[in-house]
């Protein structure tokens, strides 16, 4: 079972009322657990001296309701038509290749649907992350070097 897999079930135990889910297959084993306010994911394998936990972080909702800061930009209208662009893991959110690089898009910037917009650093992989839509980069929601969670927004596209 690959990372790209493990972060697909733990999507679907967030959307789904399932509370718990293991899954074995020969040395390997994930168990995910959805509680209240976070989903815990604890991977472990006999040859290892001691299980791996990795804990995903509060649910962006509820992490932009706790936030005072974050209270008036929700309030704010968004266009209808806009796309948002998610993070498929958690991470760091980096908006160039290296710090001497020009930025993968800018607001304004044009994207196709698989041109990389950013990548995120998640144990030690540096991952190229790809636009699923086409069109024009509206805003950017994210600061370059900082954490983002599993599913944050990171981007408004205007569909071409």
């Amino acid at each position: 079972m690959d990372f790209k897999q493990i972060q697909e079930l733990i999507k679907m135990v967030n959307k789904s009322n399932i509370g718990e889910l293991t899954i074995e297959q020969k040395d390997f084993r994930v168990t995910i657990k959805q509680k209240e306010e976070h989903v815990t994911q604890v991977m472990s394998a006999p040859v290892q001296a001691a299980p791996v936990a990795i804990a995903a972080p509060q649910p962006v909702a509820a992490a932009a309701a706790s936030s005072s800061a974050d209270k008036p930009k929700a309030a704010e209208p968004v266009a209808t038509n806009l796309i948002t662009i998610k993070s498929p893991m958690i991470g760091t959110f980096y908006r160039k290749a290296s710090p001497d690089k020009p930025n993968f898009v800018e607001v304004g910037s044009d994207v196709t649907s698989g041109s990389v917009v950013c990548i995120i650093e998640a144990m030690k992989l540096f991952n190229e992350i790809e636009s699923e839509v086409s069109g024009k980069i509206v805003k950017v929601l994210v600061d370059d070097a900082s954490p983002v969670e599993y599913d944050q927004p990171l981007f408004l596209v205007e569909p071409a």
